[in-house]
């Protein structure tokens, strides 16, 4: 029987991208005050090289642009440490509801700098919502996922047994694979968007795959 399910975070419960499209923004605000850019142009540029490039180096590529002499940690502070605003996704809000109504515990284990995630979790109310919440990033960063720390705290706070739990992930490359080392039950959620979805990997052998949240309402999941 199914006590307790354990959520990630980014891209599980919310779309990332929206944390992410706030940080660009946040950045293409500081370049209009400091240099009288226009932000619209700014944050259009670094939309193009996102699309293009991917996340790695688009702060570099903004200053080569403009031909600016700026210290690129700032610039990622200004990325990481805005005030975010971002919404659970609804079947999140259904799912969380749903668990506390059963009496299903629920947990979150979420890598990521710890400020960051804090930021997050914070401006998704999560707090209010769910039971134990677990950023890797306090324990150290030795400790993020895919090791087992987090969710051996999870069963140790619940006080069950690994079979207990459920926990559900978007990234098969590291969410699933401490989580079976303790005996978890494994559910990949795969989006519309998310750097993950279309991932494949030699450790996606998940128990399930879904596509909502809402899929594990269904009651032959909670008595598997």
């Amino acid at each position: 029987m199914i006590k307790a399910i354990i959520f990630d975070m980014d891209d599980t419960l919310y779309k990332e991208y929206d944390f992410v499209f706030g940080g660009f923004k946040a950045v293409s605000l500081y370049f209009s005050k400091k240099y009288n850019l226009s932000e619209n142009d700014v944050y259009k540029k670094i939309l193009d090289i996102f699309y293009r490039e991917g996340r790695g180096k688009i702060f570099n590529r903004i200053i080569d642009i403009y031909n600016l002499q700026e210290d690129i940690n700032t610039l990622i502070d200004k990325y990481r440490f805005y005030k975010p605003q971002i919404e659970l996704y609804d079947d999140a809000i259904e799912i969380l509801k749903w668990c506390k109504e059963n009496n299903i515990r629920t947990g979150i284990i979420t890598d990521g700098m710890s400020a960051v995630q804090w930021s997050k979790i914070k401006a998704l109310k999560l707090e209010e919502m769910v039971d134990k919440i677990i950023v890797t990033d306090d324990f150290g960063r030795e400790f993020w996922k895919p090791h087992t720390r987090a969710y051996k705290e999870m069963i140790k706070h619940f006080e069950i047994d690994g079979e207990e739990a459920i926990y559900v992930g978007d990234n098969p490359n590291k969410d699933f694979i401490g989580a079976k080392k303790v005996g978890f039950n494994t559910i990949r959620i795969i989006r519309e968007y998310g750097d993950h979805m279309g991932v494949k990997s030699k450790y996606s052998d998940v128990d399930k795959v879904i596509y909502s949240l809402k899929e594990i309402m269904l009651k032959e999941e909670m008595t598997k």
